[in-house]
């Protein structure tokens, strides 16, 4: 197990952004994160009331959004119009190009959602996007699958060999990991007991195949587990 603590992350204050990144992204390189497998990007972002980001391109890129408080309104030149709110995972295929913007819903109130981007394993796919939430209920004490190759499961469908699961687990929730592959566990708030040592907000752990992962819950909260060939 290889930890990767919130603390080591870089960052970047725009002002009206605050983003934590895991993996090298824009202005920040650290040639000893430059992403895990096919994971290239988690960034942890914090937007005020008003703000966000214009329209700007992507291709050959599957990008999945996760809003963990606050609305998320999407926009895209292949006419989505969507709103995401806490539970709703987005995912959308950049494929041959594709033209979206991503605004704070709210003029008050803040924004804090997880941005993350997988290599995909097809290039030059038509562009698409999908849409789905997950009621807490299905995430409660266990792992939900909310992303996948095939779409198993009612997740959204991703173009890469990958399944993302996302968990919610109370202090003395025990949680069998559901992977023999390569693993990227990241704590999205709470904290964890992960194969002995503590994980909190922001951190994140690697781990190879065949490696046993034992979960306990410390302080309620929420995991997204990585699944990669």
């Amino acid at each position: 197990m290889i930890i990767r603590r919130s603390n080591e992350r870089g960052y970047a204050d725009h002002g009206w952004l605050r983003s934590f990144h895991t993996f090298s992204f824009a202005n920040y390189v650290d040639r000893n994160h430059m992403g895990f497998r096919a994971l290239r990007v988690i960034n942890e972002d914090r937007v005020t009331g008003g703000h966000g980001f214009g329209a700007h391109s992507h291709r050959d890129m599957e990008i999945i959004s996760y809003v963990l408080e606050g609305e998320m309104e999407h926009k895209d030149n292949m006419g989505n119009g969507e709103v995401m709110r806490p539970g709703d995972v987005q995912r959308m295929s950049a494929g041959t190009g594709v033209l979206h913007s991503e605004f704070n819903h709210s003029k008050e109130n803040g924004l804090h959602f997880l941005q993350i981007w997988i290599e995909p394993k097809q290039l030059g796919i038509k562009p698409s996007y999908e849409q789905k939430a997950f009621p807490i209920a299905e995430r409660q004490g266990q792992w939900r699958l909310v992303a996948s190759q095939e779409g198993r499961e009612g997740s959204v469908s991703v173009n890469q060999d990958v399944n993302l699961y996302a968990g919610l687990f109370s202090e003395g929730d025990q949680a069998d990991v559901p992977t023999s592959r390569h693993a990227w566990l990241h704590v999205v708030n709470g904290e964890m007991e992960v194969n002995g040592e503590t994980l909190s907000a922001g951190d994140a752990a690697a781990f190879t195949p065949d490696e046993s992962i034992s979960l306990t819950g410390k302080q309620a909260g929420e995991v997204l587990l990585f699944d990669l060939a």
